[in-house]
């Protein structure tokens, strides 16, 4: 019997292809495993109206975790276009499995390394960008408590005397029938769990700086929560040699082009901690090498921060980097150290090499490598006896 059960569900597009190279690579590693198959995506959506049937959640009850490789979404109106006309007029509304996987489960915590590693020529800042971002999973604006058309009920008691906000009021005008109302709500415990969590992590790996990714100026209860929380919870590591900073999401996408070593581990809520991990990624050659986990108490789904890519869809020519690193995650979160080190290291001197890549690395016309090509040549050193 294996050790571990492992919740297999490749998804959409190009989530096939870099999914099985990661199976290359952890075959070659000789991860004790079994992979569980569990469908979800685009396709159980179109065929059965629900994106993540009921099936695969009984499955990722019954694994230890989960590796998940993209997921293609639409809006409502492409969504219903696309359900089987047998499907269609019962009042099925698409959401994003990925999502709710995250809130069924509790996986509150999204952590996103994005680490230059020596040799890629995609790193034009420096081979010295080492970023972790902590991003809140489970609330924010993610939260899908959203409304189109706004219901009349809604507007009524968002207006009524003694809690309302009179701001609502003007939105009569336009008409209910075109507004859309996304909500952003954030409670105490989210933010402390998130916040110290991020400072939890700097205080182990003798990380420098905590920042706090956010908009208080604006977003002045949500963001002003917070922002109180994060400074109460920075006051219990202080003397610890960790720097509690802050910045506006704008301002720190200006600041961490212009100086992206200066900062090591920042906390965000759901959106911004989105965009702000996106823009890391960015830093470090792109979405092709960026890693993901959603972790909860008991349990785990491991994803690259990629999307499904429909147009490369089966072309087996996607940088599987981000999915084998995403595979590293989940070997450290089961406390498989030495695996995982011996998989990153792998894939540094395949990167530091510079001789086997895809078409965003080596470029399109400087005969890229394929998916499994790449997959490969991680896997043969992954093989090789350490110090060879």
């Amino acid at each position: 019997m294996a050790k571990y059960k492992i919740a297999w569900m490749p998804g959409d597009g190009v989530g096939n292809d870099v999914m099985n190279a990661t199976r290359i690579v952890l075959d070659a590693l000789q991860f004790d495993a079994e992979y569980i198959p569990a469908d979800i995506g685009w396709e159980f959506w179109c065929t059965e109206g629900n994106p993540l049937p009921d099936r695969t959640i009984e499955i990722l009850k019954q694994t230890d975790c989960a590796l998940f490789g993209a997921i293609t979404s639409k809006p409502r109106d492409e969504a219903n276009e696309e359900l089987d006309p047998s499907l269609r007029d019962k009042g099925l509304s698409y959401f994003s499995p990925i999502v709710k996987l995250r809130q069924l489960f509790n996986l509150h915590t999204n952590l996103r390394p994005c680490k230059a590693y020596p040799g890629n020529p995609l790193n034009k800042l420096g081979d010295d960008i080492d970023l972790v971002v902590f991003r809140e999973n489970t609330e924010g604006m993610y939260g899908g408590v959203e409304w189109f058309p706004l219901p009349e009920e809604i507007y009524t008691a968002m207006c009524a005397p003694g809690y309302g906000n009179p701001k609502m009021v003007k939105w009569k005008d336009k008409g209910l029938e075109n507004v859309a109302l996304s909500t952003r709500i954030m409670s105490k415990q989210g933010c402390e769990s998130i916040c110290r969590q991020a400072f939890d992590y700097a205080k182990k790996f003798n990380r420098k700086s905590v920042t706090l990714v956010e908009k208080p100026n604006v977003l002045r209860e949500t963001g002003g929560l917070m922002t109180r929380v994060f400074r109460d919870v920075a006051k219990d590591y202080t003397g610890g040699g960790i720097e509690a900073w802050e910045a506006n999401i704008d301002a720190i996408c200006m600041w961490m082009i212009k100086n992206p070593q200066d900062y090591d581990v920042l906390v965000a809520e759901n959106m911004f901690g989105d965009i702000v991990s996106d823009l890391c990624a960015g830093l470090v050659g792109g979405l092709g090498f960026a890693c993901a986990a959603n972790i909860g108490d008991e349990y785990a789904v491991f994803e690259p921060t990629h999307g499904s890519a429909p147009k490369y869809d089966g072309k087996n020519c996607v940088n599987p980097i981000a999915m084998i690193l995403t595979a590293k995650m989940m070997l450290d979160w089961l406390g498989e150290d030495e695996l995982a080190h011996r998989l990153e290291a792998a894939v540094a001197e395949v990167i530091k090499e510079n001789k086997i890549a895809t078409y965003d690395v080596k470029g399109r016309d400087n005969n890229p490598n394929s998916t499994t090509e790449v997959a490969e040549e991680v896997a043969r050193k992954v093989a090789q006896p350490v110090g060879a």
